[in-house]
């Protein structure tokens, strides 16, 4: 009677959702101070001064018609435009305001660029550890999705990007500052993977696109964050507002092609298509204005930093083998017990709700989101001590 994909997919949420979900449920039992609530990526420093002075100001003089009303289905144009400009600016790559698309936060924009990149029998392959969400994506859009696995330090392998793209591959999708272990690939490793895609172009006898998923560009430690289509032609920018603004629920990103793409006017008129066969036309209107007046600006990445600081330190003084985050605000811990899932239901035990890595595309670790409150952190850390001590006695 229904889509039975579709119906799958809603009674299995994701691990993340069903974790979070529990949460609340616990929250509500117990008292929230009670729940140490690690699961989601929902930023918790408040959305830069400048995000308030803009909802102010635009409410404030703009008619409603215009503040609430509908957009052009790709975006207002001064939206694209400003869009386009900063990123000449900030990146050194000349923008084009008609290749830029404003989308409802970063999963539109990943789901549009893959509708508008896949043909049948279209492969595309994700760098894991990744986003869960990036198999739905993919297979949702018709394309068959494959993995290549980092090295050791959750770097990329270059080898293993060699071994998993093919004839059939049409993307590779990259995520950098990286959910979930922090990892920031560095300009050598990009230059090398553009390199490894340039040659696997040729061997292919088309284009194969390197779309780059960036809704923590801004989230970094003492690392850069090499901005992609600089060293890659056929480069798909697919950007969020929610972390680098605090603004998740608002739901608010874009889809920049890169004016150097093989085809990029038919790519971006694909991606057009796309957004309209999907239903995800004119983004919310208030929010590409806001964004639009706080371009290049971001959240208190220094809170985030103390909050990596002190868990990390905590975590490998009590015994646990922690990956030290360059970017985003996760961190990617080995589990003591080679079965992640059955640490994070001991974990639970605790009121420590853990994420286990499986579904990230690897076993045995798990992602703890310290995008919480720096009382959250201290108010826990009895707690992975407690737990600590049960596996390094």
């Amino acid at each position: 009677m229904f889509n039975e994909k579709m119906q799958k997919l809603g009674e299995e949420r994701s691990v993340i959702r069903e974790i979070f979900e529990y949460g609340n449920v616990r929250k509500r039992e117990i008292g929230a101070g009670n729940v140490f609530d690690f699961s989601l990526g929902n930023p918790n420093v408040p959305a830069p001064d400048c995000v308030r002075e803009a909802i102010v100001r635009l409410t404030e003089t703009l008619p409603a018609e215009t503040l609430h009303g509908y957009t052009s289905a790709a975006g207002a144009p001064e939206v694209r435009k400003a869009v386009a400009d900063y990123i000449g600016t900030a990146f050194g790559v000349p923008m084009s305001a008609d290749l830029v698309y404003m989308t409802c936060g970063a999963a539109a924009s990943l789901t549009i660029a893959l509708n508008a990149l896949c043909e049948a029998g279209d492969e595309f392959v994700a760098i894991a550890p990744c986003f869960p969400e990036y198999r739905v994506f993919t297979e949702a859009a018709g394309g068959k999705y494959a993995e290549a696995r980092t090295d050791g330090s959750f770097h990329l392998d270059l080898a293993a990007i060699d071994r998993a793209v093919g004839t059939r591959t049409k993307g590779v999708i990259v995520n950098s500052p990286n959910n979930p272990t922090g990892a920031v690939y560095s300009e050598r490793e990009i230059e090398a993977l553009a390199a490894l895609l340039e040659r696997k172009s040729k061997e292919k006898g088309s284009p194969i696109f390197l779309i780059a998923d960036e809704p923590y560009r801004e989230l970094v430690y003492g690392a850069e964050a090499p901005y992609l289509p600089r060293y890659y032609a056929n480069t798909v920018v697919c950007y969020s507002f929610s972390k680098s603004l605090s603004l998740a629920g608002e739901r608010i990103g874009y889809i920049a092609v890169n004016p150097a793409c093989a085809g990029a006017r038919e790519l971006f008129s694909a991606v057009c298509g796309a957004g309209r066969s999907l239903g995800y036309v004119c983004a919310p209107s208030l929010f590409q204005r806001v964004c639009a007046e706080c371009l290049g600006k971001s959240s208190d990445v220094a809170v985030y930093r103390k909050n990596r600081d002190r868990l990390y330190g905590a975590l490998t003084e009590y015994g646990f083998d922690c990956a030290l985050p360059q970017g985003a605000f996760y961190l990617f811990m080995k589990s003591p017990e080679p079965d992640a899932k059955a640490f994070c239901k001991r974990a639970k035990e605790y009121e420590l709700l853990l994420v286990p890595s499986d579904s990230f595309g690897i076993e045995g670790y798990v992602r703890i989101s310290y995008c919480v409150s720096q009382e959250t952190i201290e108010r826990a850390l009895p707690a992975f001590e407690r737990l600590a001590k049960e596996y390094f006695r």
